[in-house]
C-alpha cells in the first residue's frame, strides 16, 4: 500500500535510474574496460559493484510499482494511509504521516502503517489513546488531529 505521492517518487527514481545512472555505469565499466587487466581494475570492480546495486534496485521498483496498491486519502475521521496525525505524547505534540513501508522515512516524519506506531494508529480517530511498548517503556499517544 502506497500513497499517491509516494508511488510518483517511486515510478520518478526507477526513470532515474533507467535513463540515467544505468547508462553511466555502463560507460564507467566501458571505460575501465579500456585501461586494461580487470583483474587489478579498482574502477572496474567499483563500476561493476554500482552497477548491481542499480540493477538490484531497479528489480525492486518495478516490482514494488507492479503491486502497488494506492490508498484512497478519504481518511473521514479515521486515521489510514495518506493520512496526517498530530498527537500529544510525553509532553509534546508531535505530527506524523502514515505511509505504505516503501515510503517510510521515520526522520521525515513519515511512518510506515506497518510499523508499531503506525499499526496502532491506523483505524483510530480523534480523542482515541494508543499505548506503545518502546525501548524506554510504555507511552501513550493521544489522537489531537486527523487530515
Amino acid at each position: 500500500m502506497l500513497t499517491k505521492e509516494g508511488l510518483e517518487e517511486l515510478k520518478a527514481e526507477l526513470c532515474e535510474l533507467l535513463e540515467n545512472r544505468r547508462p553511466a555505469v555502463v560507460q564507467k565499466i566501458s571505460t575501465a574496460r579500456e585501461m586494461g587487466d580487470l583483474s587489478e581494475n579498482a574502477a572496474y570492480v567499483s563500476a561493476r559493484d554500482e552497477q548491481a546495486f542499480i540493477e538490484g534496485r531497479i528489480a525492486e521498483l518495478e516490482e514494488i510499482i507492479k503491486k502497488a496498491y494506492v490508498s484512497a486519502a478519504s481518511h473521514k475521521g479515521v486515521i489510514g494511509v495518506g493520512c496526517k496525525v498530530r498527537v500529544h505524547v510525553d509532553g509534546e505534540e508531535e505530527e506524523y504521516m502514515v505511509v505504505g513501508g516503501p515510503e517510510a522515512d521515520p526522520k521525515g516524519r513519515k511512518i510506515s502503517h506497518e510499523s508499531p506506531l503506525g499499526q496502532a494508529l491506523m483505524g483510530k480517530r480523534v480523542g482515541d489513546k494508543v499505548e506503545i511498548n518502546a525501548p524506554m517503556g510504555k507511552l501513550i499517544y493521544t489522537i489531537l488531529c486527523i487530515s
